[in-house]
């Protein structure tokens, strides 16, 4: 899909120009009178889809609204705007131009899937790829729609092509799930399991069956969730999943795409290398990479915008592997000074050791001592540094997620003993002893527990610990004890993000989230 979907930018081409009577229209130039005629038209429409995660606010700023604003991260930027919305929950500013990038992301590719699925059904063309397209609307939708619901949780539900007069009321969190659940089951019934070379990353059918039981178990609908996930782990789909054998190769260019991918974002990068990206609809070379890798990599690497906490480690090395080996994950995950357990005069960190950047003489450079950095979604296997158009994929969904969501949807259901094979999967792949072994008779709040580490040292970092926290009821200041940040965060408040004020200003009927 890097290389065959080509991105092209429908929503900023359907804009048609104010006329007057000595303008003469180009007709070459699309616009939706001669748009959506043909099958080409439409699998240009639905790549378009695709494309918005590609924009800044997907493609940086998710990570930092994710990872930097849970307990797993911190920044000390001297932006002091990425600090206060992103670590200390001080947001006075709701129309924070970050923050308003997601919100504008994810509402600019709901209108590109709402663009298909309103005009692809008038086209005459074949009805099985039709039918295929559709579906991954529904399944993009859908996406961006659980983001939002997540993030922001009452917003409104924009169901059709925009136009300017439009002002939809707000929507609760509940009615957007429901939605979001709509859209993924019909996702799931149209699309193939899988596609051919020149078409993986689109979405497939264990995606959509993914995001569903995510979606479900997200509302603690233990009972759905189970049987959505059960497609991918002991239904029709389990023989296209398996976990890799080596962890790390989840987080590597060249290993993308594999057994585990069951939604990967693609990246790529341009041959020209161009650095404009898809917020540029005029131009048409556009950069297909991300941008986070720079603003989560150490300096002098990067800017060093968002960090990892050191607890993070220390939750690691609560096991050794059944050869009495540390857990593997660990070096896969962070940079820090003991990446190479023989300490920072082997640890290497873009070709160069942890000793070679000031540590320990100088405590004041970074990296020093105390710093941890996010490594999976870095380039420094093959890279000296980092750019703004990184072409390694983000692999949003993989099947050791599955695997914890099945066990933990099992142990909501009540069926706890039924949780433990999944677990233990996950677990031997990184070496570590059973469960089933070592801790057989878990009560359901207890394997809960259990299941609140294996995903902490599982993913770590790929932007699933906002969500965790959320759907366990576990945001709370509380977690200042690991995390300096929520001294500051307010229950009923901070779970959700602030609707930007823009966008009330435009639409009066939109209601501002409890506390803002």
């Amino acid at each position: 899909m890097k290389n065959t979907i080509l991105i092209v930018l429908i929503s900023a081409l359907l804009i048609t120009a104010c006329k007057n009577e000595l303008d003469i229209s180009n007709p070459n130039t699309p616009t939706t009178a001669n748009f959506w005629k043909t099958a080409s038209d439409a699998q240009l429409g639905i790549n378009a889809v695709y494309s918005t995660f590609h924009r800044p606010g997907l493609c940086r700023w998710y990570f930092f609204i994710t990872v930097i604003r849970s307990d797993e991260g911190f920044s000390s930027s001297p932006n002091s705007d990425i600090v206060n919305n992103y670590d200390a929950f001080n947001i006075t500013d709701y129309n924070y131009s970050s923050t308003v990038n997601l919100w504008q992301d994810l509402y600019i590719g709901i209108n590109r899937a709402n663009q298909v699925l309103d005009n692809v059904p008038n086209i005459a063309m074949d009805d099985t790829k039709k039918q295929q397209l559709l579906a991954e609307a529904y399944f993009m939708r859908g996406f961006f729609y659980y983001t939002l619901a997540t993030l922001w949780g009452n917003v409104p539900l924009q169901l059709h092509t925009s136009t300017s007069v439009d002002k939809p009321a707000t929507s609760t969190q509940e009615a957007v799930f429901a939605q979001v659940e709509k859209d993924f089951t019909t996702a799931a019934a149209g699309l193939p399991v899988s596609y051919d070379a020149a078409n993986i990353g689109r979405a497939t059918k264990g995606a959509a069956y993914g995001m569903l039981g995510k979606t479900f178990l997200q509302q603690h609908k233990y009972p759905q969730a189970v049987t959505a996930l059960q497609w991918l782990v002991t239904g029709e789909g389990k023989s296209n999943y398996s976990l890799q054998r080596d962890y790390r190769n989840n987080f590597l260019e060249a290993t993308e795409n594999n057994s585990e991918s069951v939604f990967e974002i693609q990246y790529a990068v341009n041959p020209t290398d161009n650095h404009d990206d898809d917020t540029q609809p005029g131009s048409d070379n556009l950069n297909y990479g991300t941008s986070i890798p720079p603003f989560f990599a150490p300096r002098p690497f990067g800017f060093t915008d968002g960090q990892a906490r050191r607890w993070l480690v220390l939750e690691f090395e609560q096991e050794r592997t059944m050869g009495n080996q540390r857990d593997p994950r660990l070096a896969a995950s962070f940079l820090y000074d003991s990446t190479d357990e023989r300490g920072p005069t082997f640890t290497m960190v873009y070709g160069r050791t942890f000793v070679s950047l000031g540590y320990p003489s100088d405590p004041g450079t970074v990296p020093n001592q105390n710093d941890v950095y996010f490594r999976k979604l870095l380039n420094d296997a093959t890279m000296p540094g980092e750019v703004f158009h990184s072409g390694n994929n983000y692999r949003y969904l993989r099947y050791a997620d599955i695997l914890l969501l099945y066990a933990e949807a099992l142990n909501g259901a009540g069926q706890t003993a039924q949780a433990y094979p999944w677990i233990d999967m996950v677990r031997a792949r990184a070496g570590l002893a059973p469960l089933s072994l070592i801790r057989p008779d878990l009560n359901q709040d207890a394997l809960l527990g259990q299941l609140k580490h294996e995903r902490i040292t599982e993913l770590a970092g790929e932007g699933h610990r906002w969500e965790d926290l959320q759907r366990w009821n576990d945001l709370s200041a509380q977690l200042s004890a690991r995390d300096a940040g929520f001294a500051h965060f307010t229950k009923n408040k901070d779970e959700l993000l602030p609707i930007p004020q823009l966008d009330r200003d435009i639409n009066p009927g939109l209601s501002q989230n409890n506390g803002y």
